[in-house]
Formats: structure tokens, sequence, C-alpha cells
């Protein structure tokens, strides 16, 4: 019963501290994100909306829905012909930063 219980403890301390890097790391740097969005602009436009309905608006976004497409484009979970060459450089940091950005637009 006492290793169940270190267990189940030891099991919500790595979640809790998961949890919080998960957090702290959605949180980004917006103004990072917005000197890294020049590539996306070509498609999704300068202030993340775009010029055709071709490509989606990125303005306004959830950061946490941005970060998790650009995961799936660079893991290849989600493939796309543009995008998935586009995901598959950035750091996680870049991600987050960009997808701090994108949420911080109208």
């Amino acid at each position: 019963m006492v290793f169940y219980m270190k267990k189940l403890l030891l099991i919500g301390a790595v979640m809790t501290a998961g949890l919080i890097s998960s957090n702290a790391m959605a949180a980004g740097d917006a103004a990072a994100g917005k000197a890294k969005a020049g590539v996306c602009a070509g498609c999704h436009g300068a202030a993340g909306i775009s010029a055709t309905g071709m490509w989606p608006n990125l303005a306004g976004q959830k950061a946490a829905y941005t970060i998790k497409q650009l995961k799936a484009f660079k893991d290849g979970t989600r493939k796309d012909p543009t995008m998935s060459p586009m995901a598959t450089p950035l750091s996680d940091e870049d991600m987050v930063n960009l997808a701090a950005y994108y949420a911080s637009l109208k």
C-alpha cells in the first residue's frame, strides 16, 4: 500500500511539474514571435489576416492550438506540402513565441 501511495505522489509531482512548464511555455514572447513571423506573412498576412480564403487567419488564434498544429506539421502527424517544411526547422521555443504573437493580435 505504501509503495502505491509513493508511486501516486511521484506521478502527481511529475504531472504538476509538466503543467507548470507547459503553462510557462504557453506564455511565450510575442515580440520574438513577431520577429520570426516574417516568413508566415507571405500566406497568412502581415497581421495574421490572410488576403484570401486559401490560407487561414492566425490573428487571435489560441496559442495552444497554434502550438499543437505547428508541432503536428513538424512531426508529420499533420501533412501539408507548404506548412510541413515551414514547421520543420522551428524549435519548441519558436513555436511558442509565434503562437504568443498571433494570439496577441485581433
